[in-house]
């Protein structure tokens, strides 16, 4: 493999990391999208910035958008359709928008936000739906949140809509937690893994470390490659994503790699050590996504009595 190439140049990155030029898939392709979250991690500097260009990776495929964009759910609570109370209305040809949501990563920085909001219910279920909303629209109130102790160039902020005008034709077509909210967990999980699976690839190229830091990184970094294009949703998915970040944490606590982090300079090495709790906020989360996955598997695969 060559060294790390100095340019973030799409083309070069990927003909130097994969042997070829870069796809001219379209937007929300999932080939393209990874491979963007890759060539973001590669030229990233630490691991807030790998997670960024992972996560702008990641609304891509959701949002199929140019404009770079976050997703909005989570409220007091949580993203689960009980905890939604950002209310969609109905009025003229549109909606109006009201709610406020806790914790929005990158709002600060991006142009749209995909607003998940309830338009009501049905048999006692509380329907969702996913609205695309400029930031800069009228009645959107965005405000930064302290710093994480991890990676805190990765900006956080509430979201508060009053009375935002919201069209027809900015709302996702279907239900918003089943086709968005839940398939993201697993669509950030891929493509934030492989931007911080790049990163460290690009960090072992630029430090020497051992070959066997490598060959232990490689195989992990085309796995969530090609996991991208795996449906989402399906369980053989999670088992084999839940392998990837087990992957990723024995190399990261083996003493190879601990040497080798040793060899790095003072300021990126303390930088380095200070993000990678970063990799461990959704670890309850994929560990109970495998369990249902296991148990999915286990209940299709087992004899009909």
């Amino acid at each position: 493999m060559p060294p790390a190439p100095s340019t973030t140049d799409t083309d070069e990155l990927l003909q130097a990391l994969f042997g070829r030029p870069s796809p001219r898939a379209g937007l929300g392709d999932p080939a393209s999208t990874v491979e963007r979250a890759i060539l973001g991690g590669y030229a990233a500097r630490d691991v807030g910035e790998a997670f960024r260009a992972g996560y702008l990776a990641a609304i891509a495929r959701l949002g199929g958008s140019a404009r770079p964009g976050c997703l909005a759910a989570s409220e007091e609570g949580g993203a689960h359709p009980k905890n939604i109370r950002t209310r969609l209305t109905p009025s003229g040809e549109g909606y109006v928008l009201d709610g406020a949501k806790t914790w929005v990563t990158l709002a600060t920085e991006v142009e749209e936000l995909l607003v998940v909001a309830t338009v009501g219910e049905h048999e006692g279920k509380t329907l969702l739906r996913v609205a695309r909303v400029p930031t800069g629209r009228e009645g959107v109130t965005l405000t930064p949140r302290p710093p994480t102790p991890f990676a805190p160039e990765i900006v956080h902020a509430t979201a508060t809509f009053t009375g935002v005008r919201v069209g027809e034709d900015e709302l996702f077509p279907g239900d918003g937690y089943a086709e968005y909210v839940k398939p993201f967990r697993t669509i950030e999980d891929i493509h934030v893994g492989a931007a911080v699976l790049a990163f460290l690839v690009a960090t072992a190229r630029r430090h020497a470390f051992p070959s066997a830091v490598l060959v232990d990184l490689l195989p992990l970094l085309l796995a969530a490659r090609a996991l991208a294009s795996c449906d989402p949703k399906a369980p053989e998915t999670h088992v084999a994503l839940a392998g990837v970040f087990a992957g990723l944490s024995r190399l990261l606590g083996a003493d190879t790699m601990t040497a080798a982090i040793e060899t790095m300079p003072e300021d990126e090495r303390g930088r380095l050590r200070r993000d990678l709790p970063l990799l461990l906020v959704a670890e309850r989360a994929r560990a109970l996504r495998l369990t249902a996955a296991l148990e999915a598997i286990a209940r299709r695969t087992s004899p009909t009595p």
